[in-house]
């Protein structure tokens, strides 16, 4: 039988080979495995799994939980081999997270967002393209859905303007798709790619589409904190407010706006939502269900639907 420690690098390299990334897995099961070394134990208990799990004690609940849900199912992988294994009862270190409560941003303020960007001052001229790369960054975020991740990955190599084609790689589960643009997107791109190779010629710049004034792939934190700056001038933040309209917020209004068109224009939604749900790379049409709430103008559409279904009944 293979140590623990063999086990737990099998069950990672399952899981990657799969398409997982496991990014705080890899850090936390082994850790693990470290606890259960200085308490001399070969197989997983469900006490000491608890006292592993409940660590550090200043966190929040939720972070043991998911350290609870890591291990849980390591263990139930090592119960295959191990019949001495105890996987970790369910209901042990219960929590429901809750979703944040999405902004849904209006055309108008998505507007005023854009040129806010625009308008951003700089220090240096190697810095004189970051208003342009934020309102097209900022711009493609909010007509394409993409997450921040995948649009901080683009390559210019996956941005085909003569077939109007963005190639996402390497997204949730690995997994590559092609989302496609609308002439007007194709426009703004040309122009800031344009602008790109203008600033950035006989000087050294990454591949990334998006670059700082360094010439290397953005940062997402850098790009929050520029965010809420923003929001904060054109007042979607209060000056001291620490929560308020998020970036992954127009990801939810994309997929809101794209329900209401379909409604709108008399398509069903739900038996069109798979096809939504591939064009975000998600992995269950369950998750893509979550943009069905939350919109007073899809609520309304929808009612207008049911209204509409009641009236043909003879």
């Amino acid at each position: 039988m293979n140590t623990l420690r063999q086990a737990v690098q099998d069950y990672l390299d399952l899981w990657r080979s799969l398409g997982f990334k496991l990014r705080e897995e890899s850090t936390a099961l082994p850790d693990f495995v470290a606890f259960m070394e200085q308490h001399r134990a070969s197989y997983v208990t469900q006490a000491l799994a608890l006292a592993w799990a409940r660590q550090p004690t200043n966190v929040q609940p939720d972070r043991w939980a998911q350290r609870m849900r890591w291990l849980r199912g390591f263990a139930r992988y090592r119960s295959a081999t191990d019949p001495r294994t105890e996987i970790p009862a369910p209901g042990l270190l219960p929590f429901r997270p809750k979703r944040a409560r999405p902004y849904l941003y209006s055309a108008d303020e998505i507007r005023s967002l854009l040129r806010a960007a625009l308008q951003m001052p700089y220090h240096d001229e190697r810095a004189a393209l970051l208003p342009w790369t934020y309102h097209c960054l900022f711009g493609l975020l909010s007509v394409t859905g993409m997450r921040l991740g995948e649009a901080r990955n683009l390559e210019l190599q996956d941005v085909d303007l003569t077939e109007a084609i963005l190639t996402i790689r390497g997204a949730k589960l690995g997994k590559t798709r092609l989302i496609p643009l609308h002439a007007s997107t194709c426009k703004v791109l040309a122009t800031y790619i344009t602008r790109r190779e203008r600033h950035w010629a006989g000087r050294s710049v990454s591949s990334y589409l998006f670059v700082s004034s360094w010439g290397n792939r953005m940062d997402a934190g850098t790009i929050h904190r520029t965010f809420y700056s923003l929001s904060r001038q054109i007042g979607l933040r209060g000056a001291s407010d620490s929560h308020g309209p998020r970036l992954h917020d127009m990801r939810h209004v994309f997929a809101t706006n794209t329900l209401v068109r379909w409604y709108k224009s008399g398509d069903d939604p739900e038996r069109r939502l798979p096809i939504l749900s591939a064009y975000l790379g998600h992995s269950h049409v369950e998750d893509t269900q979550w943009y069905l709430n939350g919109s007073p103008e899809l609520m309304r559409e929808a009612m207008r639907r049911l209204e509409q279904l009641w009236g043909d009944r003879p």
